[in-house]
Parts: structure tokens; C-alpha cells; sequence
């Protein structure tokens, strides 16, 4: 037997007892359930991988909805294709008027995040949607825009049982971690931003 031979058998070998492990631990992986999934930390690509899911779901069929906090209006790459493309699949809201430092004016901001939490609150309600993302609702709860005891309540009790709600923005809240099923912290190591280069155009919207 040649060298070869043999590395190519360890190989085999190897990969056949991970596969039965692997194997043996995904049998005892049967439940269902609609997944608070929650995406946070200083790095780039929070809100990339939520639309990941959306654009994921669009195209299994399956209903969704969206609703943005904090921010504004400006034009997106995956908002305008859902509102150009996919409206009938995708329900897309954005309900506030740009970051909290640009609109300078905190009883406003509180006004549109509690609409956007109420529009939020109605589409999870709605059982024909299987994924509802609140984009950037960490941010309105960091500056307490959203109470976050609020939330918590409402998902525990209310979001019905097979629905998927992710939620997006830094510094999420413990309280909101300790109820979430999936939370991914992005880690930041380096941005362009901070060599001088602006937000670009297919990248960051």
C-alpha cells in the first residue's frame, strides 16, 4: 500500500466517524419553533445577513415583512428591489427619519419608533408572515425610544409560535439576548470608514 493509499484510507475513515456523529446528534434534532434571532456588535454586515434571511424566504415563497427603525429615507439596494420586485411577497416598511444624531430631535424620533414597534407588533401578529425583520429596532432601544421590557413582553407572549423575528443594531439589550434563540455578535477588525472611505454604493446600501 502506498503512501497515498493509506492517507486516502485515514481520510475515509476519519470522515466516516464524523459523519456518524454528526449523524447521531442531528437525529436527536426534530423541533420546530419560530426563532427570535438577534444580530449585533460593532462589525459591518448586521443588517446584510437579516436580508439575507428576507431574500432567503422570498425565494422559498414564503410571506415576510420588514420594518426599519431609525432609518431614513434614502434609497437602498434590497428595498428597492423588494418594493420593485417582491412587494407581494415582502411587506417593507421604513418608519423613521434618518440616526438620532441627524434628526436632533428626541420626542420625534420616540414618536416613529413606537409607530414602527406598532407596525411591527401588527405584521408579527399576522401569522401569514414566516419572518418579520426590525432593522436597527436594537439602536431605538439602546436610546429607550422602545421599551425594551415592552418588547421582551411581546415576544415571549404574543409572537405566535412558528414566526421568525430578527432583530438588528449594536449594543443589544441582555434582556433581549436572554430571551433570543440565535444571537450572532459581528466582531469588528477593520472597516473602511475608518481609512477614510465613505459608505459605498452595493456594499453598505
Amino acid at each position: 500500500m502506498t503512501d497515498d493509499t493509506a492517507d486516502t484510507d485515514r481520510h475515509a475513515m476519519k470522515m466516516a466517524k464524523k459523519k456518524a456523529a454528526r449523524d447521531k446528534i442531528m437525529a436527536t434534532k426534530t423541533d420546530k419553533k419560530g426563532l427570535i434571532i438577534v444580530h449585533t456588535g460593532k462589525g459591518k454586515g448586521k443588517s446584510s445577513a437579516a436580508f439575507g434571511m428576507i431574500f432567503r424566504h422570498i425565494a422559498h415563497g414564503m410571506k415576510c415583512a420588514v420594518v426599519q427603525f431609525i432609518k431614513g429615507g434614502m434609497s437602498t439596494g434590497e428595498r428597492d428591489l423588494i418594493l420593485n420586485k417582491f412587494a407581494d411577497d415582502c411587506a417593507f416598511h421604513t418608519m423613521g427619519e434618518g440616526f438620532t444624531w441627524e434628526t436632533q430631535d428626541k420626542t420625534r424620533d420616540t414618536e416613529m419608533a413606537m409607530a414602527a414597534w406598532e407596525k411591527a407588533k401588527e405584521l408579527i401578529r399576522d401569522e401569514s408572515n414566516s419572518m418579520v425583520l426590525l432593522d436597527e429596532i436594537n439602536i431605538a432601544i439602546r436610546y429607550d425610544y422602545v421599551p425594551i421590557a415592552e418588547v421582551v413582553k411581546f415576544l415571549s407572549e404574543e409572537k405566535p409560535p412558528m414566526t421568525h423575528v430578527v432583530l438588528t443594531g449594536r449594543n443589544a439589550h441582555d434582556d433581549l439576548i436572554e430571551i433570543a434563540d440565535l444571537v450572532t455578535e459581528m466582531e469588528l477588525v477593520k472597516h473602511p470608514f475608518r481609512s477614510g472611505i465613505k459608505a459605498q454604493i452595493g456594499v453598505e446600501y
